[in-house]
């Protein structure tokens, strides 16, 4: 009997375990944001940006991000429609509107050419959401963002690895965001970062993070405005720094698995991969397949089909304007088609070849049903 594959779980060390153990240990009082504090650093040192700060989610961070841009009603984000509902519900509680446009067919991201359509005087910002590792087209956004005076921020949450020429996800916009989660290619159990080159932007978003309290503020538990409680643990951190002491050898183990998979995967007729185009860098943190049109195959199929095989298997998201919260948008062609013929595959950090080999089995076999 095989075992079941997971789709995703972390790589967590003797390391990692010792660090979180010296934080429930020691860090408490003076030493409370030891841990807090290197990851920030580290994490600042690895991405080449001048600040971050640790946040108990992505969200979190996007949340305050958009709240330091001034974003609220009357406003809106446009984004594409292709999305986990985490990247569009800060919009909707600080009171602004989303904007859903369509992806490309070859990255999923946003489709610059539709981004700009969809700019109207009460835009506020765009959101670059790098999707399952692939990335935006930043030199078309954050030209559409300088010429029409409007921020460009991304959220990186799944773009751990992934860079735009030399530079990484998430450093380019306004701001960026990662995530933690434990499905993440590196992990803190729960957790995000937010990151800027914008000292200004830094500052209101340090302030708004802590409940209000000013760094310069003398006077102590005296905050000046209301503010957020997005704060990661220490012991959390701690993980963190772990993680990031092994950063690269997690980066390269999603890169070789996506490479196996190709392996596998090569002379397959009917089907696509993920892309990666020349100057880009794809940290490939989700393995995805997209079924020709001409195969018939559906995403139906394909989760009762790993259901079968006793494999874990994600959906490509659904288009956000298919959900009850928001409006239709019939206009979203690609968002609609492809996420109705895809799949996310099994990546975890150890996962071996063996397992590797039976995912590509129920692909290839999918397509002789």
């Amino acid at each position: 009997m095989t075992a079941r594959i997971a789709y995703t779980k972390p790589s967590i060390t003797e390391l990692e375990v010792s660090y979180a153990t010296d934080a429930a240990r020691n860090g408490w009082g003076a030493q409370c944001y030891d841990y807090l504090n290197r990851l920030e650093r580290d994490f600042a040192a690895h991405l080449g940006v001048r600040h971050t700060i640790a946040t108990s989610s992505c969200t979190g961070a996007l949340h305050l991000g958009l709240a330091a841009l001034g974003i609220g009603p009357g406003d809106e984000v446009i984004m594409a429609d292709t999305n986990w509902i985490a990247s569009v519900a800060p919009v909707v509680h600080l009171g602004a509107t989303p904007v859903f446009v369509d992806i490309l067919a070859d990255t999923w991201c946003a489709d610059p050419a539709q981004v700009e359509a969809a700019i109207t005087p009460r835009t506020k910002a765009i959101m670059a959401v790098h999707l399952y590792g692939s990335m935006c087209d930043m030199n078309r956004l954050l030209d559409v963002g300088e010429r029409h005076g409007i921020a460009i921020v991304e959220d990186a949450a799944e773009a751990i690895g992934s860079a735009w020429g030399e530079k990484r996800a998430g450093s380019m916009g306004a701001f960026g965001t990662f995530s933690f989660h434990g499905t993440k290619t590196m992990t803190t159990g729960e957790g995000g970062m937010f990151v800027t080159n914008d000292t200004a932007l830094f500052e209101k978003v340090n302030t708004l993070s802590n409940h209000g309290r000013d760094a310069s503020e003398p006077r102590q538990f005296f905050p000046l405005m209301t503010g957020y409680k997005f704060k990661m643990s220490n012991i959390a951190a701690a993980i963190g720094c772990a993680q990031m002491e092994r950063i690269d050898e997690l980066i390269d183990g999603k890169r070789r698995i996506m490479a196996h998979y190709r392996e596998l995967l090569a002379g397959v007729n009917g089907i696509s991969l993920n892309v990666e185009p020349a100057g880009v860098t794809n940290g490939y943190w989700m393995p995805t397949v997209v079924f020709d049109r001409d195969t018939g195959v559906s995403r139906e199929q394909l989760i009762e089909a790993f259901k079968q095989a006793d494999i874990d298997a994600r959906v490509f998201f659904w288009p956000l304007s298919e959900l009850p919260m928001f409006e239709a948008r019939p206009g979203s062609t690609n968002a609609r088609d492809i996420a109705a013929r895809a799949i996310n595959l099994p990546s975890y950090h150890d996962m071996d070849e063996a397992a590797q080999a039976r995912v590509a089995d129920v692909i290839k076999g999918a397509l002789k049903a």
